[in-house]
């Protein structure tokens, strides 16, 4: 192939007409030869020898290193499966988990959901299911449903000024504390849902989640406990409402015991 390649080129340059097509027919015929030539058989075995010892290092030293990596894991997993994290006690645990949900999530669902209604006139029972139905989108019913259980505010001519606010700020109170029950039975539903979540989560756990599912139900209590607190406050303000209407029913008392002294005075003095 060689002899015929240089046979063709030297064909080529007799019957070259010119000099630059001399040189450019010289210059294509070297890249030729050195292109199709075949490469030295020494480079190749120098290549194969190079690879033959890239192959020998991964398979020695690499791989028994990779070994001993291997058999250091494989013992701290069974550490850890055995000592740190037993699979078995896991296990049991999960089952006992899901023994308790079954046992008693129903029994403790249906003390919340008691039916204590107890009213039997009309406006009364309006109320009263108005009270307990769990919701917070409906607090014009309550105040409709209250006035018509309760009799309205008396005009102004059937009542005096002092009795007209005393009932007025009565039933504001009323009103208010039964808001704050109804969105507190609301907040409570969402506290059951995600107590139920954590419950389930719990009985799925893997190992090592314990502090994650610790903070939900801690988040979850303080969130109980602010509920709580509300309610509190709800009843404090109550009781503060309960005692001011008894001071002012005891300075209306006052009042008039002072009129009907300054009555009497009067008819004695006429006398």
């Amino acid at each position: 192939m060689t002899l015929a390649l240089f046979a063709l080129f030297s064909w080529f340059i007799v019957t070259a007409k010119t000099r630059r097509r001399v040189v450019a027919l010289a210059l294509a015929g070297t890249v030729t030869a050195v292109v199709v030539a075949p490469r030295p058989v020494r480079a190749q075995g120098s290549l194969f020898g190079a690879i033959q010892a890239v192959l020998s290092v991964i398979n020695g030293i690499i791989q028994t290193a990779l070994n001993s990596i291997n058999t250091v894991r494989t013992a701290i997993s069974n550490f850890y499966q055995s000592v740190a994290w037993p699979v078995q006690l896991i296990n049991q645990a999960r089952a006992q988990v899901t023994q308790m949900i079954a046992q008693y999530r129903n029994l403790m669902r249906s003390v919340f959901s008691i039916n204590l209604a107890s009213a039997t006139l009309p406006a009364t029972q309006q109320l009263e299911s108005v009270m307990r139905n769990q919701q917070t989108s409906d607090f014009g019913t309550l105040t409709t449903n209250y006035g018509n259980a309760y009799g309205p505010l008396p005009t102004a001519t059937a009542a005096s000024p002092a009795d007209r606010a005393m009932t007025d700020m009565d039933d504001s109170l009323a009103l208010d504390n039964l808001k704050t029950l109804k969105a507190t039975d609301d907040a409570d539903n969402l506290t059951l849902q995600a107590a139920d979540q954590l419950e389930s989560a719990a009985s799925q756990a893997a190992p090592g989640s314990a502090p994650f599912l610790t903070a939900s139900a801690v988040v979850a209590t303080i969130q109980s406990q602010a509920v709580t607190q509300k309610m509190l406050a709800a009843e404090l303000r109550q009781e503060a409402a309960r005692l001011a209407h008894e001071n002012s029913l005891r300075k209306r008392g006052a009042t008039y015991t002072g009129q009907f002294g300054d009555q009497i005075i009067n008819l004695l003095k006429r006398k």
